[in-house]
């Protein structure tokens, strides 16, 4: 987990980004004259971004802000992505490949909206500071207690080849004071899509960061001296656990 600063008690690993909005109210409100909800990003890799300091996971380069903590998670179902966390709140962040023509989160969003019907929930579109969005309201069990709606939004950009995707839940899915510093965030990620051929909805590669990597070869070594840490550079599923 990469970070500039943590919170005491703050535990957001796995998180799915499932996350209560009533189909009938926009609690977002024109966000997009928020200030500083979001520049001219997210970027592609040859565009000319503005320099700040990003963490490399691959595919994303992630912008290191004050309080956000950087992490690399892992389901079976979901594989590998990159969740944003800041306070009680969190953004889930994945790239895919896409076809040069564009329009692949006109298909995608449709297609979590009939997903959340079916499971209960409600959604809606409104228009966000990255053009056409969907607020939700999904219902969360935890274990031993009954389901009950949690907010989420979920973002989503065409870039040349790729297609990003991020979800945010938790307080700043509804709340646009809270919800602002992911939109900044969500506007500087770098998307790597690189030059090998890949059908459309692949996800693209995540893998840990360089200084993570060294970090947990050596403690792995110290621990398990016949241990070995797969190739980062081999696509699949590089990333076995969240540390």
């Amino acid at each position: 987990m990469l970070r500039r600063r943590r919170r005491d008690g703050d535990d957001h690993t796995g998180m799915t980004g499932l996350g209560p909005l009533a189909d009938d109210v926009d609690p977002l409100g024109d966000e997009a004259d928020l200030p500083g909800a979001a520049g001219s990003g997210p970027w592609d890799i040859a565009d000319n971004f503005p320099a700040t300091e990003r963490v490399d996971c691959g595919s994303l380069l992630i912008p290191l802000h004050d309080g956000f903590d950087v992490q690399i998670n892992v389901a079976e179902e979901q594989g590998a992505w990159v969740a944003v966390v800041h306070e009680e709140s969190g953004m889930q962040l994945q790239a895919f490949a896409a076809p040069r023509s564009g329009g692949l989160w006109d298909e995608v969003r449709h297609e979590i909206a009939a997903n959340i019907a079916e499971s209960g929930g409600t959604c809606a579109e409104t228009y966000g500071p990255f053009g056409t969005e969907l607020v939700a309201q999904v219902p969360i069990s935890a274990e031993g207690e009954p389901a009950e709606p949690q907010p989420v939004r979920f973002l989503g950009v065409d870039g040349p080849r790729w297609f990003l995707r991020g979800v945010i839940s938790g307080p700043a899915a509804s709340d646009q004071t809270l919800g602002a510093p992911f939109n900044t965030l969500f506007g500087d990620v770098v998307v790597v899509r690189g030059d090998y051929p890949a059908p459309p909805r692949e996800q693209l590669e995540i893998r840990l960061p360089e200084e993570a990597r060294r970090a947990l070869e050596e403690q792995m070594e110290a621990d398990y001296p016949d241990w070995q840490l797969p190739d980062p550079f081999t696509r699949g599923p590089e990333i076995t656990e969240t540390r």
